[in-house]
């Protein structure tokens, strides 16, 4: 009942159920309204969430170069530092946006997210869950639909328009 007499500090709304987890302070918002309001929830442990102010941020000491593209959309980065730019803490060359690394948790799981540039796993997921990255508890998904299951298969005949050897590709090879 109470929850629902909140007022989310980002949109204004009533019906704010998350707090922010720093002693104190009474900051309260939606969960839809955390990208917005810049705030991290930490989808692990103590599930806590943070306001702006009180949110985690990288422990990295870098910034990114002038000229510097998210690994992974290729679309230019900030050239400092921000809620929506992130970096690898393991190599300290990958940077991405917050929510391009955020869509590729979601496919790749907790099984498959690395960095996309060093592969590195164990610094780079901690950091990840840290900063609010949330990544399913399962297998990645590019498992479950069958994309890669036709690598495995060897196609059976030339499809050639002038094939050099009629009788098939079997033939071919136990006849050198």
């Amino acid at each position: 009942m109470l929850c629902s007499l909140q007022l989310c500090f980002v949109c204004g709304n009533v019906g704010a159920t998350i707090t922010c987890a720093e002693p104190g302070c009474d900051r309260s918002f939606h969960l839809s309204c955390t990208s917005e309001g810049e705030c991290v929830t930490q989808f692990c442990d103590d599930f806590r969430s943070f306001c702006w102010v009180h949110r985690p941020h990288q422990a990295v000491e870098a910034a990114p170069v002038q000229d510097t593209t998210c690994i992974i959309c290729l679309e230019p980065m900030e050239h400092s530092r921000s809620y929506c730019t992130m970096v690898c803490p393991a190599c300290r060359h990958a940077w991405f946006h917050r929510a391009c690394i955020q869509e590729q948790a979601m496919c790749a799981g907790i099984y498959g997210f690395h960095c996309p540039h060093c592969r590195d796993r164990d610094m780079f997921l901690r950091d990840m869950l840290t900063m609010g990255i949330r990544i399913p508890f399962r297998k990645p998904t590019w498992e479950d639909n069958y994309d890669y299951a036709t690598l495995g298969v060897r196609h059976q005949r030339c499809d050639a328009s002038d094939c050099h050897y009629p009788h098939g590709r079997e033939r071919e090879e136990r006849e050198g």
